[in-house]
């Protein structure tokens, strides 16, 4: 479901004389459906980097970069935007909404961005929301006025709203009280047994563990010359 191959990237610093910073040469991983594959390495070895080039944040310098039938590293805007709105889902870290747009149509919009009738949607996004016990006096508020842990679990409300084939997982523990622990946890494994491709960057040595089939050090990626 995610296959990529030979995959490097390299920053230019264009405000020091477009120098060329190699940052990842040779990345190559598989992911397969039902699998969630955790990045490890120590800080900087490039594990969000490596997320960022799969979801298409980032342009790869070479290689291919297969989710499901569309390759990242040279697909169109429109391709991307497709591949993100029915294939691809992304939990990162930090939220980022419109503003003033009520918390339950923040998690509902990857199901309206598929076709999924207005209620239907809202109704999984309220069931997600007091799964991860943000209070329904909240819901009808932007989320940009909560607490970070509020703000995370709404991130991973919307990330998990939608029965995405492939999720890129950042941090989705991170910060979490044992009982909002315990339901990432389980949101997540209930994903794979669906089917869903996962990779994932947990810090959490245990969460890690439970739910990760194997583990890809990400140093190993590193450029030759600054191996």
């Amino acid at each position: 479901m995610i296959d990529l191959n030979n995959v490097s990237k390299t920053f230019t610093l264009h405000n020091q004389g477009s120098a060329l910073i190699p940052v990842m040469e040779g990345a190559t991983l598989s992911v397969k459906p039902g699998e969630c594959v955790g990045l490890t390495g120590a800080s900087g070895a490039g594990k969000s980097t490596l997320m960022r080039l799969i979801y298409g944040n980032y342009l790869a310098a070479t290689g291919s970069i297969m989710v499901g039938s569309t390759d990242v590293a040279t697909a169109e805007p429109r391709e991307i935007i497709s591949l993100r709105r029915d294939t691809l889902g992304y939990v990162s870290q930090f939220l980022r909404v419109v503003p003033r747009v009520p918390t339950i149509d923040v998690v509902a919009e990857p199901l309206l961005a598929v076709g999924s009738p207005a209620e239907a949607a809202r109704d999984k996004a309220a069931s997600l929301l007091a799964r991860l016990n943000i209070p329904d006096h909240l819901w009808q508020l932007s989320p940009t006025t909560f607490s970070g842990g509020e703000q995370q679990r709404v991130n991973i409300a919307r990330g998990f709203a939608y029965d995405y084939p492939a999720l890129l997982l950042d941090e989705p523990t991170a910060s979490l009280d044992a009982k909002n622990r315990a339901t990432v946890l389980g949101l997540i494994e209930g994903a794979k047994a669906r089917g869903a491709a996962i990779i994932g960057i947990f810090h959490d040595e245990a969460a890690r563990e439970q739910v990760c089939d194997r583990f890809i050090d990400v140093s190993a990626f590193a450029p030759r010359a600054a191996a």
